[in-house]
């Protein structure tokens, strides 16, 4: 039966790191057309639509006490944060790129590990950060010559998210994960819908709404399930399995979003680009795997 769940986990862990990307797609399709904070707030309000009345339904929900809203508004603002940056730099990157950039995530999140929650975090593993690290600077270079600053969004993206999952680490193992997923989207749609309410008809392109037109409607609604349903695919991916062994699977983002990229938009990732995602990835799996030896490791007797 273990067996049995932790095979389940690995199939919703592949279905979410190959669905994820086109979550993706639709947003680079959607361009400038609709203001990227716009775009971020649309994701949790159709999250929020599908998943709140079958939590209620099934009887999920319940009142969170203060500090409980607290982190649901803190996660939502990371997540919020981290959602329009990366938005924003898929308007301008390939997707692969941007997500192989984004996955210097683990290196940040080991790092934060040691630093804020006393984790152990061995040479080792301050190694393949650093060529975890290094990986990333090789694709982050020729974008950064093209592009200038933009380069960087998927950085920024990846220090938010690392906060985010130190955040939900605390949170995780207290709720359903559907009631998780809604009370995730309903906070940030309170920080959202008053953010882009002051900023409506200011001429900022991130945060000035817009109605958007037909063909928008459709990407955005798109958008909004296709979240939905892998958000829903990892939070019951990680009830089923161990986090030590879905993790790794993660990198399989990439070939979503390698393949995504080249139907849809022609992108092909060149060669110096596959040489930081081998850097990124190997360095990353390295890390997990010191991890997960780890925590098998006996403790030392008081």
């Amino acid at each position: 039966m273990a067996r049995d769940r932790t095979l389940y986990g690995i199939l919703l862990m592949v279905g979410f790191s190959l669905i994820a990307p086109l979550m993706d797609s639709m947003a680079k399709l959607i361009g400038d057309a609709v203001a990227v904070g716009q775009i971020a707030a649309t994701r949790f309000l159709v999250q929020s639509a599908l998943l709140l009345p079958l939590a209620a339904l099934m009887g999920w929900m319940h009142r969170p006490d203060r500090a409980e809203l607290g982190l649901h508004l803190a996660r939502s603002a990371l997540l919020m944060v981290a959602t329009a940056f990366f938005f924003t730099a898929v308007r301008f990157m390939p997707i692969a790129d941007a997500i192989a950039i984004f996955f210097v995530e683990p290196f940040i999140l080991t790092l934060l590990g040691g630093w804020l929650l006393g984790e152990q975090v061995g040479l080792r593993r301050y190694i393949a950060c650093v060529v975890g690290f290094g990986g990333a600077l090789l694709i982050i270079q020729p974008s950064f010559q093209e592009l200038g600053p933009v380069s960087l969004l998927p950085l920024v993206t990846a220090l938010c998210f690392a906060f985010y999952m130190i955040l939900t680490r605390r949170m995780a193992t207290r709720m359903h994960p559907i009631t998780l997923q809604v009370y995730t989207g309903l906070a940030a749609l309170v920080i959202a819908v008053p953010v882009l309410w002051v900023f409506d008809g200011s001429n900022i392109g991130p945060l000035d709404p817009a109605w958007p037109e037909a063909r928008e409607l459709k990407l955005l609604a798109a958008l909004g399930i296709i979240a939905t349903i892998s958000h829903i695919c990892i939070s019951f991916a990680l009830s089923l399995a161990p986090a030590s062994v879905l993790a790794p699977l993660q990198y399989l983002e990439i070939v979503g979003a390698t393949i995504f990229g080249f139907y849809i938009f022609g992108d092909l990732p060149d060669g110096l680009t596959f040489v930081g995602i081998a850097l990124i990835v190997g360095s990353g799996l390295y890390v997990f795997v010191r991890e997960r030896a780890m925590q098998r490791r006996p403790m030392p007797p008081a």
